[in-house]
């Protein structure tokens, strides 16, 4: 694994220098769904100490496996209401929500004594009738909905283009999204995240201003059996 650690940095890096950007403000997000709490654990001593779980009933029991380990633990995907509450109370972040009754759910179950769960608005860039997330033009309605939840910390926007886009989609989709965060940021709304790019089109995303890439298959390697 840390060859395969050392070629997505080398990638972020050059990526990054391309941009006229400083690498260090670009993290990797490590997507474990499907991997083993092993190999988490070899990534966590590589330096990893954020992963990205998909499904609530796989990444519990790696939680208390590794919860010996100073790890933050991001929500990634669509959240379903009977699954708000273990979210809400064992994840330090959620890229994902994209409806107001979620993200009331995920501030009233989240706990008074934890601090206030990150959060990060889907947005469907492309229209794609097969993602979540909401359409560009509701952005701005859904961030003055969630700032004034008192459990959630509202951090940015996310979204997730078609696996094996040219590049020129990816320019546009990161691109739209840049600009949507740059409008709310001149509205008013204080936003530091744009959750954008994985594996595949990583480059495109830390040049249109990335700051969490989610990485799974450079890192991992063809999904594991989870346990």
């Amino acid at each position: 694994m840390h060859d395969r650690f050392e070629t997505v940095r080398a990638r972020v890096d050059a990526a990054a220098r391309d941009s006229g950007r400083d690498p260090a403000s670009i993290s990797i997000l490590a997507v474990s769904k499907g991997q083993p709490a092993a190999r988490l654990r070899e990534a966590a001593a590589l330096g990893f100490t954020a992963f990205g779980e998909n499904y609530v009933a796989e990444a519990l029991p790696k939680m208390r496996e590794l919860e010996g380990l100073a790890l933050d633990w991001h929500f990634i995907g669509r959240l379903q209401a009977n699954k708000t509450r273990p979210i809400a109370t064992h994840f330090a972040w959620v890229h994902g929500v994209d409806r107001l009754d979620i993200a009331r759910r995920l501030s009233e179950q989240r706990s008074h004594f934890a601090p206030p769960l990150n959060v990060c608005v889907q947005v469907n860039v492309l229209g794609e009738a097969s993602k979540g997330g909401v359409a560009p033009d509701e952005v701005a309605g859904l961030l003055a909905a969630l700032g004034p939840l008192p459990r959630l910390r509202l951090r940015g926007l996310m979204c997730m283009l078609p696996y094996g886009a040219p590049a020129l989609q990816q320019h546009e989709g990161f691109g739209l999204l840049r600009r949507l965060r740059d409008a709310s940021v001149a509205d008013g709304i204080t936003l530091d995240t744009l959750s954008m790019g994985m594996s595949n089109d990583l480059e495109a995303a830390v040049a249109e201003g990335s700051t969490i890439l989610r990485i799974g298959t450079a890192l991992f390697g063809a999904r594991a059996t989870a346990g």
